[in-house]
């Protein structure tokens, strides 16, 4: 019988696209915005978290005053320093280099490879040492001695005397959890504040974690997001 003679045939893949679909750096990071937007809205944050964290971003975004991929080091000295010329408060010129700095790694993780395409530009995270804020800064009391843990028994009975003569429990017994939060898990408050009820991982590790999403480094290392084991009954208080 004759050998069938066994041919290769080279076919165009279309999984890839060579060409971006959009060029104009605005109208990308547009889109990006609304993705990350969308990647929030997945992981179930609520819709007051998301309005918040929106409007800082266009506002960090704005600052900036150009596209994302093209913000450097300078340019972030430059905003951060406009808000402390202007009288804005250590923990809000932190808000702004955290949001930015999210986005950055957004993307970093879903969109790097079409902006390399169609800009020609690596993405390299432009928070650094020197331009992320101290997690101690002029609104932080650093030199005020901890309570005594007498004192912060006494706080806390206090605390649960509210709740059993509170007119609503709601929001006593959530004043209650925040106060322990920040207690047993070493938060801050604004770290705290900011938590939102997909942060809460109550299968993580033997106690439980907590996902800081806004949560400040030491010693000038930046902005960024922990893992805090839930210690102490935290767990059961949540």
């Amino acid at each position: 019988m004759p050998v069938t003679e066994a041919r290769l045939q080279v076919i165009a893949g279309g999984a890839v696209p060579q060409e971006p679909l959009v060029t104009d750096p605005w109208q990308f990071q547009t889109a990006c915005v609304d993705a990350f937007v969308a990647s929030w809205r997945a992981r179930g944050f609520s819709p007051v978290t998301i309005d918040n964290d929106i409007g800082l971003l266009e506002r960090t975004l704005t600052a900036l005053g150009r596209p994302a991929w093209e913000v450097t080091p300078e340019d972030i000295d430059r905003v951060v320093g406009d808000l402390a010329v202007k009288g804005r408060k250590t923990s809000t010129r932190r808000e702004y280099v955290q949001v930015f700095k999210g986005f950055h790694r957004f993307l970093q993780a879903r969109k790097a490879a079409e902006i390399e395409a169609a800009f020609g530009v690596r993405l390299v995270c432009p928070v650094d040492e020197f331009n992320a804020s101290r997690h101690v800064g002029d609104d932080s009391p650093a030199l005020v001695p901890p309570p005594t843990p007498e004192r912060v028994a006494e706080f806390f009975d206090f605390m649960k005397q509210r709740i059993a003569t509170a007119r609503k429990y709601g929001p006593a017994a959530r004043d209650y959890a925040m106060f322990r939060t920040l207690y047993h898990a070493g938060l801050r408050s604004e770290e705290a504040s900011l938590l939102d009820k997909p942060d809460v991982h109550f299968t993580r590790g033997p106690f439980g974690k907590l996902h800081v999403r806004f949560g400040t480094g030491a010693h000038t290392s930046g902005p960024r997001p922990p893992w805090v084991p839930m210690l102490d009954g935290l767990d059961l208080v949540l």
